[in-house]
């Protein structure tokens, strides 16, 4: 078994999974790759070098010539050979300033390669005036740094499956974890348009959630893991747990366009929780109600048999912030500000985040959630809260004004 630390946090790894695993992200913060400009006036020095040795080579005794005429001829031969070397030296210089007044140049200059998006942030918290919403994710940081050190007590093994919500984009260095409600399908949406696959608000939501068109962390080698969570901009966007709750509810099982989840959740929920069940919906699972629901939540058998579905599984379940450093922690009630932050840093001209669809002034998400949640009796309420505590003191979430816990 090998333990493993990532800023903070000690990971540890399986011998199964990471035999060779050698350093985590624990480092980063301390040995920030800053850019270093490779040098690419070699050429220039080499050619200035062999011209010199030309000329030596033509350094030979002519008839009629004395001594004395040579000993004369070399030192003037070697100035013109400098002067040649100096005069390719400032022509490389003329050509390749463009590359020095570029700053988003990294680590090469013929590369075009660009500061990452984490060196940029490293960039923005070091600067002597942070810009504010670069004091906001700093804090964000700080705070679910604190959190995870007061509330994580065991420590427990990290396996590749783990990983399996963190999608990575090589080309940007991103690792992005998706939390199902909370505006994922617009992030795969951008991820697939840094990919190449054109505008993001016209990548229909089913292609978005395609399998296999993003790759995810989990189906890399350890090593390679190790390295990306190193090196990449990690960042997850989470949402007030309960609104959250309600969203999963109201779109995968109250509404009817959503007849696989109905047929597979609902007609279980049903059969299990609804006394003399009407024949239809026990075969459609379609009226399921959100007592019900959360009925089906809080019973045990239900992550006996298997665990949660992603869209109500809590959000720290699915990226384990405590044990994988994420350096942006956006949420859902200030995702355009966020969004926008996040893109600024991958430095892509042109792109912007998806905007969400229209929504109904009338109802919005917090009235929805309270009206849902009234007829819950107090105790259930209270279930219900212990059940995604975790989020809400990591992610820095109050308890809804409209519980009513004992």
């Amino acid at each position: 078994m090998l333990h493993l630390p990532i800023l903070g946090s000690s990971l540890t790894y399986s011998a199964s999974w990471s035999e060779s695993l050698p350093l985590g992200r624990s480092a980063r913060r301390h040995s920030w790759a800053g850019p270093r400009l490779r040098s690419g006036l070699g050429v220039s020095w080499a050619l200035a070098a062999q011209w010199e040795n030309t000329l030596d080579d033509r350094r030979l005794p002519r008839a009629g010539h004395s001594m004395g005429r040579r000993s004369c001829c070399r030192p003037r031969l070697r100035v013109v050979a400098r002067l040649g070397a100096a005069l390719l030296l400032l022509c490389a210089l003329l050509l390749l300033r463009p590359a020095f007044d570029n700053k988003a140049l990294g680590s090469s200059w013929f590369g075009g390669v660009r500061k990452s998006p984490l060196q940029l942030l490293h960039d923005l918290d070091q600067g002597g005036r942070p810009s504010l919403m670069a004091k906001v994710h700093q804090q964000r940081r700080e705070l679910l740094q604190r959190a995870c050190s007061r509330h994580t007590r065991r420590q427990r093994l990290l396996q590749p499956e783990d990983l399996r919500h963190v999608l990575v984009d090589d080309a940007h260095g991103l690792l992005y974890c998706y939390v199902p409600k909370v505006a994922c399908t617009n992030w795969k949406r951008v991820l697939l348009a840094l990919r190449g696959r054109g505008d993001p608000g016209s990548i229909p939501a089913h292609e978005a959630h395609a399998p296999g068109l993003l790759p995810s962390l989990a189906d890399f080698a350890p090593a390679e893991v190790n390295r990306r969570l190193r090196d990449y901009l990690a960042f997850l966007f989470v949402r007030e747990p309960f609104e959250r709750l309600a969203s999963a509810y109201r779109n995968k099982l109250a509404r009817p366009h959503s007849a696989a989840f109905q047929r597979r959740y609902g007609t279980r929920i049903v059969r299990r929780l609804r006394p003399h069940a009407q024949p239809d919906a026990l075969a459609r699972g379609h009226d399921v109600r959100f007592a019900e629901f959360l009925a089906y939540l809080l019973d045990p058998r239900t992550r006996r048999h298997e665990p949660f579905n992603e869209h109500w599984e809590r959000a720290h379940a699915l990226c384990h912030p405590c044990l994988v450093r994420y350096d942006v922690v956006g949420k859902f009630e200030t995702l355009a500000d966020d969004a926008a932050f996040v893109l600024d840093l991958v430095g892509e001209p042109g792109l912007r985040f998806p905007a969400p669809p229209r929504r109904s002034e009338k109802d919005p998400t917090r009235d929805q959630a309270r009206r849902l949640f009234q007829d819950i009796s107090p105790f259930y309420q209270r279930r219900l809260f212990d059940l995604y505590k975790m989020d809400f003191l990591l992610f820095n979430y109050s308890a809804p004004s409209y519980l009513r816990l004992q």
